[in-house]
């Protein structure tokens, strides 16, 4: 039986660090205790956060910042109750691009998917720069991350219902955002966009939709938007438990089309076969993002996770996708399966680097070595919770479901064997 204890380097830790005087960084914790470790921690976390000068300042003025550059955002709260586990969030992305329009874009955006909208926070966010790009900057996802982050301590936001919609360039920006942080979004939904070659092996768990006009052939969306609907087909039949998705190519229509409503539009009934053969059969469908969307709430730790390396976000704060952790120099596709105390892992023949797995007591049972299987072999290593990643990983993502106690190096798993 292998032993493993976590240790934390000054440098690996964010230089927020968070106050808990009844423990010492290094202290292991009681496994019969974590649930109230985390809750403990996290509300310590949440009342620090919320005197934060920074985030009463860019909340007050609705400006998030990043070096030099800047996201104006809209926010508005929609009639209704609010559900038991918090709001749903609904960050909707304007059209625009590498356009002196944006600004236009972005007033219209402040309503366009609002107007149907029953209960939760909406949020627009200007695009920070007049480019092609203009939502998938460099800067653009650390700036996402810090807007769900203050909307989860700030607006009593569900972690677990952050949804993302996009048109025009806004769908553009849906393809690569959702691809980069998946690990954010319960689904997303782009519509008029292009995907820029973007690869969806990241959209594992994260459901989305797929809109386009039938006619819309410039930069060939058209045409494009039915080809990853096929993509996306393969791989859900390769892998029966995710890539989720619905692809709808709107009948007679050109660029715009009406999915700000919930009344039903007319679709293609086989978008393969419209793509292929030419066959314009129809069925009418409700196009409105939010209803699609709100079908789905994000599974935070899911069996599995299925993780390309090379389509991430590098100014990302953040090193985490569900609860894996690699650094910017890794490559290839990792692919972990879990079930209870038992781990599965695979890597593909470009990965290169290392990866930790982080684990928390809704993860596994720590009283009981957890059982770890690569291609290599198979070995049982005893974890034990620890303060230190707590405190980090309550500071890393502001998400109370990505709190972890313990993780475990990919490398160190292949030198014990």
């Amino acid at each position: 039986m292998y032993y493993f204890f976590i240790i934390i380097t000054a440098a690996s830790v964010s230089a927020q660090v968070l106050d808990a005087p009844m423990w010492d960084e290094s202290t292991e914790l009681n496994p019969n205790d974590l649930k109230t470790y985390r809750d403990m921690v996290w509300e310590t976390w949440k009342d620090d956060m919320m005197a934060d000068e920074t985030l009463l300042m860019e909340t007050s003025e609705l400006t998030l910042e990043f070096g030099n550059v800047q996201m104006y955002y809209f926010i508005y709260a929609a009639d209704g109750d609010k559900p038991e586990n918090g709001y749903p969030l609904y960050i909707a992305l304007h059209g625009g691009g590498a356009s002196q329009k944006n600004d236009a874009q972005w007033d219209a955006m402040k309503s366009y998917y609002l107007e149907n909208l029953e209960v939760g926070m909406y949020v627009a966010p200007r695009g920070v720069r007049d480019t092609w790009d203009t939502h998938f900057n460099p800067e653009s996802y650390p700036l996402y991350d810090r807007l769900i982050e203050y909307m989860i301590l700030t607006e009593d936001v569900d972690p677990n219902r952050v949804y993302l919609e996009g048109f025009s360039a806004g769908g553009d920006g849906v393809y690569q955002i959702g691809a980069r942080m998946s690990d954010r979004f319960a689904a997303v939904n782009m519509s008029s966009g292009h995907p820029n070659s973007v690869s969806m092996t990241n959209y594992y768990n994260l459901p989305i939709q797929l809109q386009a006009g039938e006619n819309d052939t410039a930069f060939e969306r058209n045409t494009e938007t039915a080809k990853y609907g096929m993509l996306l087909d393969t791989l859900q039949e390769e892998n029966e438990d995710g890539y989720v998705h619905r692809t709808l190519i709107h009948a007679d229509s050109g660029h715009n089309y009406r999915d700000s409503s919930p009344d039903p539009l007319p679709v293609m009934a086989y978008p393969e076969d419209w793509l292929i053969e030419g066959n314009r059969e129809t069925v009418m469908v409700d196009s409105y993002p939010p209803d699609y969307m709100d079908q789905f709430v994000r599974d935070p730790l899911p069996e599995t996770v299925v993780w390309d390396l090379d389509t991430r976000a590098e100014l990302r704060e953040t090193k985490a996708f569900y609860y894996l952790s690699a650094e910017h120099d890794a490559t290839g596709i990792i692919e972990v399966h879990r079930d209870g105390n038992y781990v599965e892992i695979e890597t593909n023949e470009d990965f290169s680097g290392d990866f930790q797995i982080m684990f928390n007591e809704d993860m596994i049972d720590f009283e009981e070595p957890v059982h770890f299987v690569l291609p290599e072999g198979e070995l049982d290593v005893q974890l034990h919770p620890e303060y230190e990643w707590l405190n980090f990983t309550t500071m890393d993502r502001c998400d109370p479901n990505y709190q972890f106690e313990a993780a475990v190096s990919y490398q160190w798993l292949l030198e014990q064997l």
